[in-house]
């Protein structure tokens, strides 16, 4: 049995990867099970195995959301004790802070895995807590990127490197569905993000502000929050070439459509450790301007698949945007290379190389280590 452990339940990447994983264990090893805090209902829900669910809720006050976060690892612990898991459950963490779930699989004599997708975490301390604990409970490490495993060294624990896939929805999809430039009218250019200024929201209204002079380039925000959150968070000024949706289960609908997709994360304050937007992106054959850093680099080479830019370079951005809008032949060239490289990304080689580790972890002692 894999016991699943996640915090909370949106349609953010992480959730959506594990979605993932657990479709690719299905069946393997047993039935399976999923932990997951109980604020919100987005992706998991869909992820088909049992959810059983521990006190969460976020506030937008930080100190208020570092106390609420700490109090439902308690509860994560409790409901944990309280499910009579078999001994040779693997206690299974998405992301680094699901921590409650480590401590009592590690106190249990129950084997930790860790799949980690994230690296800026703050405020310090907690990312230094959160690591220690990982190199205390975890017996293997999962990363999404080379970059991410060198960012985030855990020390004296096995690792190996897990791409996240395209989920077969979206790439049965956008594999086909033609790329035609304009065939909304406009030159459609594309983001979806967490209202987050880290994200690079600002800059993406700034680069839509510059630009409202050209009628035939028009900006689409997806944002990953509720109307009402959005509200909050955005100027009530907006340019009016610029179109705000909220949190969607259909981001497919939003691909097609466009023609170019950005990812816009200040390399200043956040590392994007891959970039699934990026590659469901290229899956329709979009062409991606992502940041230099991170996960993107080593999905995106410059000049071929899209562009790689610091998004706090506005007048850079703004010329690469319009050398695709006005150049169809490069753009068409760059969604040709774009839908090649997604191929690289799909569930069933995540599966396999998922299944070959998991399958490991499962049938060695607990107190083992593994080999790298």
């Amino acid at each position: 049995m894999i016991v699943f452990c996640h915090l909370l339940n949106d349609n953010s990447g992480s959730p959506v990867i594990l979605k993932q994983t657990i479709r690719a264990v299905a069946g393997a090893h047993g039935d399976h099970i999923l932990f997951v805090g109980s604020q919100g209902r987005g992706c998991l829900e869909e992820a088909g195995v049992p959810i059983f669910r521990y006190w969460y809720r976020r506030s937008r006050f930080r100190l208020l959301t570092l106390f609420t976060y700490t109090a439902s690892q308690l509860f994560l612990y409790r409901a944990l004790s309280q499910a009579k898991l078999p001994v040779d459950a693997l206690i299974y963490v998405n992301t680094l802070l699901p921590f409650g779930a480590a401590l009592w699989g590690a106190r249990h004599g129950r084997t930790v895995l860790y799949h980690a997708h994230e690296v800026s975490i703050s405020p310090g301390l907690l990312r230094r807590f959160l690591v220690r604990m990982v190199e205390k409970t975890a017996r293997h490490v999962f990363y999404v990127s080379e970059d991410h495993r060198a960012r985030l060294p855990i020390s004296g624990v096995p690792s190996a490197v897990l791409p996240n896939p395209v989920s077969p929805e979206i790439a049965d999809l956008g594999f086909s569905t033609p790329y035609a430039a304009r065939r909304t009218g406009h030159f459609e250019v594309l983001m979806l993000a967490s209202p987050r200024d880290f994200k690079g929201v600002p800059e993406f209204l700034a680069l839509a502000g510059k630009l409202q002079a050209r009628s035939d380039i028009c900006f689409t925000l997806v944002l990953n929050a509720d109307p009402d959150e959005i509200a909050q968070y955005l100027p009530k000024a907006l340019p009016e070439n610029i179109d705000v949706h909220p949190r969607t289960d259909t981001p497919a609908h939003f691909y097609a459509r466009a023609d170019v997709l950005l990812n816009l994360s200040r390399v200043d304050l956040w590392v994007e450790t891959f970039g699934l937007t990026i590659v469901e992106g290229m899956a329709f054959g979009l062409p991606v301007i992502a940041p230099p850093v991170g996960g993107p680099m080593e999905i995106v080479t410059h000049g071929q698949e899209g562009y790689l830019a610091d998004s706090r370079d506005g007048a850079e951005l703004e010329r690469l945007l319009l050398t695709l809008a006005d150049n169809p032949q490069k753009a068409m060239a760059m969604s040709e290379a774009a839908r090649r490289r997604a191929h690289d990304f799909t569930v069933e080689r995540f599966t396999k190389a998922l299944r070959a580790q998991t399958d490991l972890l499962l049938t060695s002692p607990a107190n083992e280590k593994n080999p790298e």
